[in-house]
Parts: C-alpha cells; sequence; structure tokens
C-alpha cells in the first residue's frame, strides 16, 4: 500500500497533560462511518486498546456549521479524555475539516501536555500524488467537508500541481445508515453524483472517498465506473500513518493500553448502535449509552 510519512500527521500542535494511567486510543466519529477507520487500525495495531465514540443522536455533522461541529468535537473529546484515552483520533472528516485545527490551537494549550487529537484529512491527503496518473484529482464527500474546502486546501499545500474537483453527495450517508447502501434505489444517487464531478473534469483518474461511510457503497461505486478511474478509500492510510506516528513518538506510544480490546460508545440507543455497526464490521458489538454536553 503505497503511503507518505507524515510528519505532523495533520496539524499536530503537541501540548502535554501528565498521566499516570495507561489508556486506550479514543476514536471519534458524528455516526458509524468512522468504523471504517477503526477496522483498518484494529487490523494494524491488534495489541492496542480502543475506544469508540459515536455521536449518533446528534448526527449527521455533515449540514451543521462551524461552531456547532466544533461544539459537538469539543464535547466528546473532552469525554474521550475523561475515560483516560490519552489520544483521540477523529475519525469523521467533517469534524476534522471543521473542529480538529480550533481543538489542537485553542483547547489542548489549556488542557495541558501528554494529550493529541490528529484527524483524518493530512494522512489522505499525503497519498494522492502517488496514486493519480493524469494528476486530476476527484473528492466525494458530505456538504460540510466540501464547503468546508480543507481537501483543496491541503492538497494544494503539499501538492500544487493537482487538479481538484469536488463534490458533495448529501444523500450517500442516509442511504448507509439506514441500510439502503444495497438497494437499487442507491444507483440512482450514486450515479448522479459520479456522472456529475466526471462532468466538471474528465480527466479524473483517482477519485478520494472523503467520507468514512462510502467504502459500504464502494461496489457500486466501481460497477458505475471505468476501472480505469482508480477510487480512494481512507481507513488504511490512515491507519498506515498512525502506525508511523506511533513509532515516532514513542513518549505517546507508553501510554496506551496493550490489551486487543475496544469498547462502544454511543449518544443513541446501544442496541440501534449494535445492529447498525454490525453493518460495518460485519460482527455484533456491545455499546454502552453516554451524554455529552
Amino acid at each position: 500500500m503505497p503511503y507518505l510519512r507524515c510528519p505532523l500527521f495533520f496539524y499536530t500542535h503537541c501540548y502535554m497533560l501528565s498521566t499516570a494511567a495507561l489508556g486506550p486510543i479514543g476514536v471519534f466519529d458524528s455516526g458509524y462511518g468512522g468504523l471504517t477507520i477503526l477496522q483498518e487500525m484494529q487490523t494494524l495495531l491488534p495489541d492496542y486498546n480502543f475506544m469508540y465514540l459515536g455521536d449518533n443522536a446528534r448526527a449527521p455533522y455533515g449540514t451543521r456549521s462551524f461552531d456547532v461541529v466544533y461544539e459537538f468535537t469539543r464535547q466528546a473529546v473532552l469525554y474521550l479524555f475523561e475515560q483516560g484515552c490519552p489520544l483521540v483520533i477523529l475519525a469523521c472528516n467533517t469534524a476534522s475539516a471543521k473542529a480538529l485545527r480550533t481543538i489542537q490551537q485553542i483547547d489542548l494549550p489549556q488542557l495541558g501536555a501528554d494529550r493529541r487529537v490528529l484527524g483524518v484529512i493530512r494522512p489522505t491527503v499525503e497519498v494522492l500524488d502517488q496514486l493519480s496518473t493524469s494528476k486530476h484529482i476527484g473528492v466525494l464527500g458530505t456538504a460540510g467537508t466540501i464547503s468546508s474546502q480543507s481537501y483543496p486546501i491541503e492538497i494544494n499545500k503539499l501538492f500544487a500541481h493537482l487538479h481538484v474537483t469536488t463534490e458533495a453527495c448529501p444523500m450517500w450517508v442516509p442511504l448507509v445508515e439506514n441500510n439502503e447502501f444495497r438497494s437499487d434505489g442507491a444507483d440512482y444517487f450514486i450515479q448522479q453524483h459520479l456522472q456529475s464531478i466526471l462532468t466538471k473534469d474528465p480527466q479524473i483518474d483517482a477519485l478520494l472517498l472523503a467520507c468514512t461511510h462510502y467504502p459500504l457503497l464502494m461496489d457500486k461505486i466501481k460497477a458505475n465506473l471505468s476501472p480505469s478511474i482508480q477510487v480512494i478509500s481512507q481507513g488504511a492510510y490512515v491507519a498506515a500513518s498512525l502506525k508511523d506516528y506511533l513509532a515516532r513518538h514513542p513518549a505517546m506510544d507508553q501510554q496506551l493500553l496493550r490489551q486487543g480490546t475496544c469498547t462502544f460508545k454511543t449518544t443513541e440507543s446501544p442496541a440501534k448502535f449494535s445492529e447498525a455497526a454490525a453493518l460495518f464490521l460485519l460482527q455484533a458489538v456491545e455499546a454502552e449509552r453516554v451524554f455529552l454536553g
């Protein structure tokens, strides 16, 4: 799997808060999509403990304002810190786009040192140049991620020669979360947005799925594309970047529990979460309901 090392893993501003106890890696998403990132992390780092938090009661984040996404994400990060997670991964493109930078620059200095919050955008962007021959990239995401312009901005910083075209796909997340992603009706919405982005730029040869829900639509997306167009899912690249980050930051690595376990938290019904999570992880999980804010 091609992978470029990210020296700072997406705007990393490291501040330390001393903590005696070891803890799990926190993984946060507004809903279920971050489970696709979690799954890749567990595959690559099977010995580590993880704690997944889904703010399912307030999902989706994609259409919410910057201020609301920041506040909700901040509440989730604080909860995971309180649960003993020294490291939190925002496995959500909308949260990474709208909240990560503010949390790192404003909130972490007040909390102290030993805690870090990392996102999914920079590790994904770093691989794009080597995955495209035409140097024309398409980015598919939620309305919030696309309107934030986070991907074009980050891509331009690293690879100014890449041509970037974006497309918001507002119906794709509901299709996944309502278990309609295999239905014939899903084809219409998939075809609609693929046709739109390729009409904008017919030279695109690499399409980035900039939403963690979208890998569940992968079969239908590929079925509606030429084989010459590569479809890029984030999970493996984010997991590889995390592994590299821990290798380069032994002080953080030493704070992490290694028992190979994972606990699940949700702001919604645990039964509803467990049922939906099985679609992503292909196995039953037990979740605990928590309250943020």
